[in-house]
């Protein structure tokens, strides 16, 4: 994007600043019925756009096609924005322009999400934001829920499902050195070392035990079979396999 000078046909390079008085006064002529305030509004604050769509190049999605979803999000902004409130039009435009972007990043997700569920989301995202204004602090799930009178655990369901999926290789830091990426701040929960530690304590463990024993837990905890099918294939009563099965495993707790 850094190269390319047209994007949707916008010769970016030559778009207007507008100023301050500028804005209010478009503004006003705009409010006052005149529709040529309403494009000339639109094409001085393109730039806005422009800015927010860096934030997005690294989706894969097309910079044209952002660009157009950022102007719809520009469009609105400008269309209930407030003279009154003392407020630059740039602070009111940006997050309505980032909202639309993501509304399209996240119904064109590649994870497919049901209508229904990314209803019952962009519900709780418009009442989390209601009541964040009515408390003047962030709402807690179980208050999102009551307002919509819908279970916790299916608004924290519907949340997760619309989150945009992350890349491993995804640069979470950068010092003008290595980068850091996501896959580098995640744990091998299955090969630390202290699971290879116990992996070696149970086989010393099993060592130690009668063969009959260890056949018994073989057949239980790594092909696991029931105690009715051991005692079955061994010849012995399924009390007698429970009884065995405990003493072992109290056997080996000695050594682990």
């Amino acid at each position: 994007m850094v190269n390319k000078v047209e994007i949707c046909g916008v010769n970016t390079s030559k778009l207007p600043v507008l100023t301050s008085s500028e804005m209010r006064r478009l503004f006003e002529e705009m409010q006052a019925g005149d529709p040529t305030a309403r494009i000339k509004l639109m094409s001085g604050n393109l730039r806005l756009v422009l800015s927010v769509i860096q934030r997005f190049t690294n989706r894969g999605e097309y910079v044209d096609d952002l660009f157009q979803v950022g102007c719809i999000g520009l469009i609105k902004a400008i269309d209930n924005f407030d003279l009154s409130q003392n407020v630059k039009f740039s602070t009111y435009a940006v997050p309505m322009i980032i909202g639309e972007i993501r509304r399209y990043l996240r119904d064109n997700n590649p994870i497919r999400v049901s209508r229904s569920l990314r209803d019952v989301a962009y519900k709780a995202l418009q009442i989390r934001d209601n009541l964040a204004n009515r408390f003047s602090r962030e709402p807690s799930v179980s208050e999102i829920a009551a307002e919509l009178n819908i279970p916790r655990e299916d608004i924290v369901f519907a949340l997760d499902a619309i989150q945009e999926p992350l890349s491993l290789f995804e640069p979470i830091y950068h010092d003008g050195g290595d980068p850091i990426f996501v896959m580098d701040q995640i744990s091998d929960e299955k090969n630390q070392d202290a699971n290879w530690l116990e992996g070696i304590a149970i086989r010393d463990a099993l060592r130690r035990l009668s063969q009959r024993e260890k056949m018994i837990l073989t057949l239980r905890f790594f092909e696991g079979k029931t105690q009715m099918e051991v005692a079955e294939e061994i010849g012995i009563s399924q009390a007698q396999v429970s009884r065995l099965e405990k003493a072992a495993l109290n056997h080996m707790r000695k050594y682990i």
